[in-house]
């Protein structure tokens, strides 16, 4: 499976961005102009059943990081002498760091950042009832309006991308990924993780893990979630090894 891919900037070096569940490559639409502003090629995917990607209603993690890995192969290694910019960071929110962590191993990126996300994924789940909700909850998203009502701190442009990514999810693709088993994958050491605090995705326990381990944890006060719509500037200081200067 290839996905979509939106591409800007030009730089030597590659920032791979996977978004989160209902979201799509333009849920990143603040933070690519920030990359290539600092001299980044920014490549943002739209998964599996989100924006313009295919459909896959027997999705998994690993289809999904298989996607991803293929994709990127296309566009990293490109068949001629002239090899592609090295791929020198990666960034997956939510749904999108874990689909990192199963790639991760075969893409290895200099530098992984993993955005509220544990990790791990319950599965198990009744099929039929999870497509409902996950329908349910596609519908409630797909005003504008409503979405800024309901998250004061999205902008005009937030709560239109959200709606317009709301539209286009498949919520049978989205489903599939927790009616198997359960999963857990690990960051490599030195990886990144960038969490809400208080977070309902990143535990305290699961970030004392994260540092057990060799990860490097930054906790933002008071973000959502999606932390760079809530508090874009505190996300791009607390990642200067990507929005510092260069």
């Amino acid at each position: 499976m290839l996905l979509n891919v939106v591409e800007a900037g030009s730089g030597e070096h590659t920032v791979v961005l996977l978004h989160g569940m209902m979201g799509s490559a333009e849920s990143w639409h603040r933070v690519v102009p920030a990359l290539t502003e600092r001299g980044f090629r920014v490549l943002a995917l739209d998964l599996p059943g989100h924006g313009l990607s295919p459909r896959d209603p027997q999705l998994t993690i690993e289809s999904a990081a298989d996607a991803v890995v293929e994709t990127l192969a296309c566009l990293l290694e490109p068949p001629s002498a002239t090899p592609g910019p090295p791929l020198i960071a990666a960034m997956g929110h939510s749904f999108g760091a874990t689909v990192l962590a199963a790639a991760a191993p075969r893409l290895e990126p200099a530098l992984a950042v993993y955005v509220d996300a544990a990790l791990t994924l319950q599965g198990g789940q009744d099929r039929a009832a999870l497509v409902s909700q996950y329908e349910h909850d596609r519908r409630a998203r797909l005003s504008p309006a409503e979405l800024r009502r309901a998250r004061p701190f999205y902008s005009v442009a937030d709560a239109e991308a959200e709606a317009r990514a709301a539209e286009r999810f498949d919520a049978a693709t989205a489903a599939s990924v927790s009616c198997g088993s359960d999963g857990h994958w690990s960051a490599a050491p030195g990886s990144i993780v960038v969490r809400a605090d208080p977070s309902a995705w990143v535990t305290d326990e699961d970030a004392r893990r994260f540092e057990h381990e060799g990860v490097r944890v930054r906790s933002i006060p008071g973000a959502a979630h999606t932390v760079w719509y809530s508090h874009f500037d505190v996300f791009t200081a607390a990642l200067p090894e990507l929005f510092g200067s260069r």
